[in-house]
């Protein structure tokens, strides 16, 4: 839905937006008649309103972050007493501590799934190696994989498209003030849920982090907006949080404790949430995701206690990562310095260039993805089996090593799980690329990591590992999955550490495992360009807080390296979607316009007191959500702006029927009769439609007075204004409409409306062709 209020002809039809015409005027019998615009207004917005939101593409609008201070408004906060405000603040640390305990819940049960589903899938492939009936092995273990890939394709192809991928950019996204339907809907928590277990388990070189930051996201708002009518989830004790604003607040609550029961890191979670997810921040926000991903943290030792029992199945310590690096004196020299320089350079380029194939493989994929469900399942059907003939095949091109010494009764793991597998070798030999190969993705990352013995890895055997995870990641994302980027690149990254420190054994100080790790945290910063976050969430993980320095030294350097290149993969990924995200900074070639020189019109306005007629047609031929009200003669000497009124709320005020035969202003009564949870956001965009009211020819003549639904204090600039300020200033407020006002007397009260996609590039460049992007 366009946020604007000038008119458009609009056609959906092929999920297509054509803007060409505007309306002059509409006919007694309903018919619309046109004109020309002046060339002075002859600018029209041609900015996509559609976007793909996992593997759909659907129709996006904004969101209303500012607060609507109109006369309900006001006069609802003035009439609240001091118990309703106490509630209302137990209320938020309440959701944020359910939130903290449902999130910590479901990554503990989905780790907890994914660990025995795996594991009767590889310890029944082991047996029949054991018993070398090497085809039956195969045949079970393809076959395995390609139940699971199939039935986590049909739920995201079938039930909720917009589970598929890891999330992560639609909750971005979402942050910024970017809403799409069904983004946080039940039916994607549940998909996002059973979707990725199923996927993870099937083999495929994904991970279920960046799905969990997505699921702590919908549990956010769904106990925000009090349960789902749909489904009747409902409970009335948690319906306060009616406006974007306080949602908002709830999932970044929420994105912060999925990264906290992803790697068991609650303060990696929050910083994740300040670096890379929220866009706006503040203290009060800082104390309730830290209270929330402490909740996770307790949550998740407590259940990991109850594991140590035995009582989890194939699970044991495994899952809710924790990765032991050798936590010994972290001694380096010049040599090893120079080589942390390297492992950051060569996690740059790497990581620009994997940003780069993913980009053209998801365009490629969304060609077919978007010919049907049908064709998004057999597309990870094709995915699966290619896995699983390389997973399977790939190890048979390795050498058996023989069991380290120390390993008796661990090495080789018969009949259990565990890092040393024998495959097709003798006894007291294992296969080690079988070992990464034909394992769970986190105790491949815990064998890369480990410093038990330098030479467990061959040289070749890790170079043909990072080849299989590096391309298989690039062919893996994209697919009708849920599917996160955290763990291939930290298994990519982890496998040229190690043979990097392979390589420079004789000359360096680090141990393998060490480089294993530094190897990671270059991989990682080169593809997400995060620092900070990435830093903390690694340093938890691995427990050791003696590689705080080399960690942040390789961090910055893949960084620099890689922002030479491209932007960071979700940042890549936001845009090849089409979601119109807002940057924290002005483009430069802003500076040589000013905010008149990209604003659209002229505009459909609404008189103070307005013929209902007139309302209802303009709701019935626009999808637009504010239009300007104007305060005109005689209840004003001259005309001027009187604010703006959200279209839902019109919605509401015309379904109530409080309308006069008189053109006088009755406001009052219409604030005696009404309150301002009448007008709150329905949830997941559930609201009023046009089609929706039942308004008769003799109350089309009618008038309905504006004031009390009219938002009195927009945001508001001068024509003059610099577009770069105008930018910065609508995305550090989070606004959805700024308004555009004359620099003279003597002219209409309001030139345009600036939405979020006036600041486009394709719309300003698409205006001023002539213009350098990078000037």
């Amino acid at each position: 839905m366009d946020d604007r209020s000038e008119d458009r002809d609009i056609e959906v039809e092929g999920g297509i937006y054509a803007y060409d015409r505007k309306i002059s005027g509409i006919t007694d019998d309903g018919s619309v008649v046109y004109q020309p615009l002046l060339a002075s207004r002859n600018r029209k917005n041609t900015t996509s309103q559609i976007a793909i939101v996992g593997a759909n593409t659907c129709p996006i609008e904004s969101l209303d972050y500012e607060i609507f201070e109109n006369d309900l408004f006001k006069q609802d906060w003035r009439s609240r007493k001091k118990i309703e405000i106490l509630q209302y603040t137990i209320l938020k640390w309440a959701l944020a501590f359910l939130i903290g305990l449902s999130t910590g819940l479901v990554g503990f049960l989905n780790n907890l799934a994914v660990e025995n589903i795996a594991g009767f899938k590889l310890l029944l492939t082991g047996n029949l190696m054991l018993k070398e009936k090497y085809f039956q092995a195969f045949f079970a273990f393809s076959g395995c994989n390609l139940i699971l890939a199939t039935a986590a394709a049909s739920l995201c192809a079938f039930i909720a498209p917009a589970a598929a991928g890891s999330g992560i950019p639609e909750v971005k996204a979402y942050l910024n003030g970017i809403d799409a339907y069904s983004i946080l809907a039940p039916s994607t928590l549940f998909v996002k849920i059973f979707g990725s277990i199923f996927g993870v388990a099937a083999g495929f070189v994904v991970g279920k982090e960046g799905p969990m930051v997505h699921t702590g996201a919908c549990i956010a708002n769904l106990l925000g907006q009090g349960g789902s009518k749909k489904y009747r989830l409902t409970w009335k004790w948690l319906r306060f949080f009616k406006n974007d604003r306080d949602r908002r607040d709830l999932i970044t609550c929420g994105a912060a404790a999925g990264v906290a029961a992803a790697f068991r890191a609650p303060v990696g979670g929050v910083l994740f949430a300040l670096e890379e997810a929220a866009s706006w921040w503040r203290s009060a926000l800082l104390w309730r995701t830290f209270f929330t991903t402490a909740v996770v943290a307790v949550v998740l030792r407590s259940l990991i206690e109850l594991c140590r029992s035995g009582k989890c199945g194939l699970f044991g310590k495994g899952g809710l990562i924790m990765f032991d690096v050798n936590s010994g004196p972290v001694l380096y020299s010049t040599p090893d310095l120079l080589a942390v320089v390297f492992l950051g350079v060569l996690g740059g380029v790497l990581g620009s260039l994997y940003n780069y194939l993913v980009d053209k493989v998801l365009r490629t994929y969304a060609l077919i993805n978007e010919r049907g469900p049908g064709f998004k399942v057999m597309l990870v059907m094709a995915v699966s089996i290619l896995t699983s003939c390389c997973a399977f095949g790939l190890p048979w091109l390795s050498h058996c090593t023989p069991c380290p010494i120390g390993t008796e009764g661990k090495c080789p793991s018969v009949g259990r799980s565990g890092i040393y597998k024998s495959f097709q070798c003798p006894p007291n030999h294992y296969n080690d690329l079988s070992s990464l190969l034909l394992n769970t993705n986190d105790d491949a990352i815990r064998s890369l990591f480990t410093s038990r013995s330098e030479n467990e890895f061959q040289i070749s055997t890790l170079a043909l590992f990072f080849v299989f995870i590096y391309c298989l990641g690039i062919i893996t994302y994209g697919i009708a999955i849920p599917s996160g980027l955290f763990i291939p690149v930290i298994l990519a990254g982890a496998s040229y550490g190690r043979l990097v420190g392979r390589l420079l054994g004789p000359v360096s100080q680090l141990d393998v495992g060490l480089f294993a790790l530094l190897g990671a945290a270059s991989f990682l910063g080169g593809t997400m360009r995060m620092t900070v976050s990435l830093c903390v969430i690694l340093l938890e993980l691995t427990n050791n807080l003696l590689m705080l320095p080399l960690v942040m030294l390789v961090l910055l350097i893949s960084k620099t390296v890689a922002d030479c290149f491209n932007k960071g993969v979700y940042d890549q990924i936001v845009t090849m979607k089409g979601l119109p995200y807002m940057e924290d900074h002005a483009e430069p070639y802003m500076r040589n316009l000013v905010a008149k020189d990209v604003v659209s019109g002229p505009l459909l306005s609404f008189s103070s007191v307005e013929k209902v007629g007139v309302i209802w047609q303009a709701l019935k031929m626009t999808s637009h959500n504010g239009f300007p009200v104007i305060d005109e003669p005689p209840f004003t000497e001259a005309s001027e702006l009187c604010g703006i009124a959200l279209r839902s709320h019109l919605l509401t005020l015309l379904q109530g029927k409080r309308f006069s035969k008189q053109r006088t202003a009755f406001g009052s009564q219409i604030l005696r009769s009404c309150k301002a949870r009448d007008f709150a956001k329905a949830g997941l965009g559930k609201g009023l439609k046009i089609e929706d009211l039942d308004i008769s020819e003799e109350e089309m003549e009618m008038y309905v007075d504006l004031h009390p639904i009219t938002n009195t204090s927009p945001y508001t600039v001068l024509e003059s204004l610099s577009l770069a300020k105008a930018a910065i200033l609508f995305r550090q407020l989070g606004l959805r409409h700024l308004c555009v006002i004359p620099k003279t007397a003597g002219r209409p009260p309001i030139v345009g409306i600036l939405t979020r996609h006036d600041f486009m590039p394709e719309h300003v460049l698409g205006l001023y062709p002539h213009i350098d992007p990078l000037k």
